[in-house]
């Protein structure tokens, strides 16, 4: 009989079957359980990829978790936390960079999916604004204010000077509801007309104001909520 530990070729199945269809057909603790195995050198981390998974509710809501919230768990040591949330950044910056290859316009969903990926699971609401040129391409974005669970203080005026700064002639108001629900509130539609009106003065474009949460999201372009100024 083999002496071997039963979860090195159990592994070594993994590799082999993401590397002949990627994930597809795997399940998602599967493709955490793989990832572990490059923190976690010497041991059956399938126990570990499932808690992890039953303790955050799926495996957006793994990735989604801080550094503390995922060493809290059993297992889980600050090399396995750090890789996970580097998946994560990985992927907020490719959807960065593809966001940048579109016209915003005709591809909103670029702006939409980075959005979710970068905000959806906080635990505070932020404020994000990307910046658009006259050719309705993305030239950058910034996180400009974090609130509390259910607030954040946003003020016109940073906004614009944030946005003539960049010399953009238009920008794309973001933040995150943290219950998961984007329905905006009166709040939300106060400050959308109070931005876009300051906006108007110095000629820039409030192009959206899009509310994201693991719910999904809302856009008060899409909904005909975006104040017109004449």
């Amino acid at each position: 009989m083999s002496d071997t530990p039963h979860y090195i070729n159990h592994r070594k199945r993994l590799r082999e079957r993401f590397q002949k269809a990627g994930a597809d057909g795997m399940h998602d603790y599967e493709l955490l359980e793989l990832l572990l195995t490059f923190s976690i050198p010497r041991r059956d981390v399938k126990p570990v990829a499932k808690k992890l998974i039953n303790r955050f509710g799926s495996l957006p809501g793994v990735l989604d978790a801080d550094q503390d919230e995922l060493e809290k768990l059993k297992g889980v040591g600050p090399m396995s936390a750090s890789l996970i949330r580097l998946v994560k950044e990985l992927y907020c910056t490719y959807l960065a960079e593809n966001m940048k290859k579109h016209d915003v316009l005709s591809s909103p969903d670029a702006v939409i999916n980075f959005s979710r990926v970068k905000l959806s699971g906080l635990s505070n609401e932020v404020f994000m604004a990307i910046y658009i040129n006259v050719k309705n391409e993305v030239i950058d974005y910034a996180l400009l204010q974090e609130g509390t669970l259910d607030n954040v203080a946003v003020y016109p005026r940073r906004i614009i000077e944030s946005a003539l700064s960049r010399h953009a002639s238009g920008v794309i108001l973001v933040h995150n509801h943290p219950s998961g629900n984007p329905t905006p509130s009166k709040e939300d539609k106060i400050l959308t007309k109070e931005i876009t009106s300051a906006a108007f003065a110095l000629d820039i474009r409030v192009l959206d104001h899009i509310i994201v949460g693991k719910d999904g999201y809302f856009s008060f372009m899409e909904n005909n909520l975006l104040p017109v100024n004449k």
